[in-house]
């Protein structure tokens, strides 16, 4: 990339669309807008005279910049309208998130909010949602309507011609081009989307009221915990002592009934998944919420660098892999095709180890089994121990390893592992020990952050800390935001291959093949995973695990195999009367 300042291209177009968008489906583009910078060169383009043309108005070769605020629209667009994309993309929203990330911003993260950021005339938030939903309401519109969806259209363009000063000064040209490769990359993904098993999404639709109550008898049979739709406090707190499970507990000393409470106490019981996932069903899910085109494929906005680690975070009610673990079972090949979920194995271990430079932790990632090789490093098992051998050993430095990467403390891993506090304190001072240059190196960072007042990735993603920040959030962030790089930059590699990605998920990718191309497609991707990590790990390489399915499989997340074929038992049974 020999682009280092935004003064080397010869061309800088600042472009908008406007476009239209059913749940599920790719974006219909209604308009568009595109100025060359320093030049009365002005494009209004509306959607007949868009579909007429095959290549874009303005140059996208490698001496041209684009420029825009969410790049992965207008992305959507061009490939709605089969433009190829530009070579280079300056996504002012991933540069604002970048520079803004951790601070509170009073109008929010999008165009308007940076605009208020910088002390710039905007247009009102109503006004701008009206126009919003003026263009998605679809066509016809009337002659004043394409007027007026116009002139909004070239606000947002105005708005980026005098934001970009602005932000220059702010932006690291190279890795915000970067930045900009995965936006693209995220609309090709976007555009490609999840085969989704329709017939069943329908009939579970159609009958989810009447599934639920069904559902409440056939998964509390094993833990007698509801009382008609009600879930009772006292009766769990019963069934916990009767199957000598320790809870997490508030300050209060009351039992923590949260999600994030069931999610992290079914890691350590996983027998509590199912009670967990009945909670949710009843609770927060809403099968017609779920974004599902026309083409029975599961397509929703990735909202890529939205968390603070810069990781995606699409709509849970809208992404598949949102609700509940259960629900993905819906994911399934097309005929002929199949599927391949490809995640790395321990990453934030590998990452962690890496980027501290522990050769002992490297070591013991390189074994293939971190957890038992801790264990034989802290001496407490024999170096000729197995999984098999000593596999209740593993599980403890299991246990510790994994509250490490949660910030978690002798307290809560106690808990999480049914043993005193006391043998919990001595589980973490043992990787204290074993791992001394782990901490000294992950001590070191936090105390910069606390120093200079932000932490930052290798491809340079901020996160901004105040006095009050939680230490934990710093200890976390860089497993956890060079994750997201890593997973970005395997995103474009693979997309970029021509492999077709239906979806990035947290430390995973799902992709789609032809059945006589998935194996191949699955060695590729592999290499292309392990590729990323090297790069971003300065040579370290990560290993990988593929989960396959050839059509007429279907996804089974083993965590939801319970409830998926409960539910799908009762539906069978309501179809057969």
């Amino acid at each position: 990339m020999t682009k280092k300042e935004i003064g080397d291209f010869r061309e800088v177009w600042l472009v908008d669309f406007e476009f239209g968008c059913e749940d599920g489906c790719t974006p219909d583009p209604v308009c568009l807008v595109a100025k060359k910078l320093g030049s009365d060169h002005t494009y209004r383009l509306w959607q007949d005279e868009l579909k007429k043309l095959k290549l874009p108005p303005y140059d996208i070769g490698p001496e041209s910049l684009f420029v825009c605020y969410y790049a992965s629209a207008e992305m959507l667009c061009h490939l709605d309208l089969g433009w190829p994309f530009p070579t280079y993309v300056l996504d002012l929203f991933t540069e604002f998130r970048n520079l803004t990330n951790g601070r509170t911003l009073p109008s929010g993260a999008g165009l308007l909010g940076a605009m208020v950021y910088f002390g710039l005339p905007a247009i009102t938030a109503e006004n701008k949602n009206e126009m919003r939903e003026l263009a998605l309401r679809g066509g016809p519109w009337s002659a004043e309507e394409q007027k007026v969806l116009l002139e909004y259209c070239e606000t947002d363009v105005d708005a980026l011609k005098s934001l970009l000063p602005k932000m220059e000064p702010h932006i690291d040209l190279p890795r915000a081009l970067l930045r900009g490769r995965y936006m693209k990359a995220a609309a090709k993904i976007e555009h490609t989307g999840i085969p989704v098993d329709t017939t069943a999404h329908n009939l579970f639709k159609d009958n989810w009221e009447s599934i639920q109550d069904i559902l409440i008898s056939e998964i509390d049979s094993g833990f007698g915990v509801y009382e008609g739709r009600t879930f009772k406090r006292d009766r769990f707190e019963a069934w916990l002592t009767q199957n000598n499970i320790p809870w997490l507990r508030l300050e209060s000393g009351q039992l923590d009934l949260s999600d994030d409470a069931f999610k992290e106490m079914a890691r350590c019981h996983p027998h509590v998944s199912p009670l967990r996932e009945l909670r949710t069903a009843l609770s927060k899910m809403r099968l017609s919420e779920l974004a599902v085109g026309r083409d029975g494929r599961n397509r929703c906005m990735l909202s890529a660098f939205r968390s603070k680690t810069g990781r995606n975070q699409p709509s849970n009610a809208k992404f598949i892999f949102g609700p509940s673990v259960w629900l993905r079972s819906l994911i399934r090949p097309r005929p002929g095709y199949g599927l391949a979920y490809l995640d790395w194995s321990q990453q934030e271990f590998g990452i962690a180890a890496a980027l501290s430079k522990d050769s002992l932790m490297m070591k013991a990632y390189s074994s293939g089994d971190p957890y038992l090789a801790f264990a034989k490093q802290a001496g407490v098992v024999p170096e000729n121990a197995t999984k098999k051998s000593h596999g209740s050993e593993r599980s403890l430095f299991k246990a510790c390893v994994l509250a490490v990467q949660y910030g978690m403390g002798a307290k809560s891993l106690g808990m999480r592992i049914g043993q005193s506090e006391s043998h919990a304190r001595e589980l973490l001072r043992l990787h204290g020990e074993t791992y001394k240059v782990f901490w000294e190196w992950s001590n070191a960072a936090t105390d910069c952050a606390m120093i200079k007042g932000k932490l930052w990735t290798v491809f340079g993603w901020n996160i901004y800390v105040g006095e009050r920040v939680n230490p934990r959030t710093l200890q976390n962030f860089p497993m956890q935001a060079n994750g997201a790089e890593m997973l970005r930059l395997a995103c474009c590699l693979a997309v970029e291959s021509g492999i077709r990605v239906c979806a990035p998920v947290h430390d995973a990718i799902l992709v789609e093949a032809p059945l006589e191309e998935l194996d191949d497609c699955v060695a590729k991707t592999r290499e292309l995973m392990a590729e990323a990590s090297e790069i971003i790990l300065d040579g370290f390489r990560l290993r990988s695990d593929a989960d396959i399915i050839r059509y007429p499989e279907r996804y089974m997340d083993e965590r939801g195999k319970i409830m998926w074929n409960t539910v799908w038992k009762i539906l069978n049974n309501m179809v057969a009367q």
